[in-house]
């Protein structure tokens, strides 16, 4: 199972989190980067977010919780981003976007909130190579897991097998050891986790690596 650790914490510095996180099993760093409009709350700049990476050589996941996906892409392309995910319901063209994100030559991801059918990513799983299910409401950490994201995270899943691709499947807010098993059973691939994380780091994001 692989790990992508949040920084998105009310009580912890994202860089003193990021700093520890070389000494660790995690896979990615995830990046929440919201505008203050797609969702209410707003965190980091830009050159925030390049001198809290620069303490760390993990690749970057980056989830943009933005209206205008489009007007961040250059910009979290020229970090170590591996994958970038814009919400669908943010944007009105999705293929358009895709296209985008692509021609950085970053892997691209499509977010979908709670409310959100699963059944709208459907026809972009050939083009894309991550969903993002948030199993909470996008915008803050420290969410109770809404326990309707396994049957989505699961129809999801059956749906990429029955077309043969090759996306992973995320999932993001509400994630602790217990709920991390129920997300594997679905078909997770990656489990974005902050607040269970920060209360020790090492310890459990080898609980979730070893799901």
């Amino acid at each position: 199972m692989k790990v992508s650790v949040s920084i998105l914490s009310s009580s912890i510095k994202a860089s003193d989190i990021v700093k520890k996180l070389d000494n660790t099993k995690a896979d990615y760093i995830h990046l929440d980067i919201m505008d203050g409009k797609f969702v209410e709350n707003k965190t980091w700049t830009f050159s925030e977010i390049k001198k809290i990476t620069s303490y760390s050589k993990l690749p970057l996941d980056v989830h943009l919780m933005v209206n205008n996906p489009e007007k961040y892409i250059e910009d979290y392309a020229m970090l170590n981003t591996t994958y970038l995910a814009f919400h669908y319901e943010a944007v009105k063209d999705v293929n358009k976007m895709i296209n985008l994100v692509k021609n950085y030559g970053l892997k691209v991801g499509i977010a979908i909130n709670p409310e959100t059918s699963e059944e709208v990513v459907y026809p972009y799983l050939k083009e894309i190579d991550e969903v993002l299910v948030m199993s909470v409401h996008p915008g803050k950490s420290g969410q109770t897991f809404i326990d309707s994201s396994i049957n989505k995270i699961k129809n999801i899943k059956d749906e990429i097998v029955r077309q043969n691709t090759k996306t992973i499947v995320s999932v993001d807010g509400g994630i602790n050891d217990e709920t991390a098993v129920l997300c594997k059973e679905a078909g997770v691939d990656t489990l974005i986790s902050a607040s269970y994380l920060h209360n020790n780091l090492n310890d459990n994001i080898n609980k979730l690596k070893n799901i």
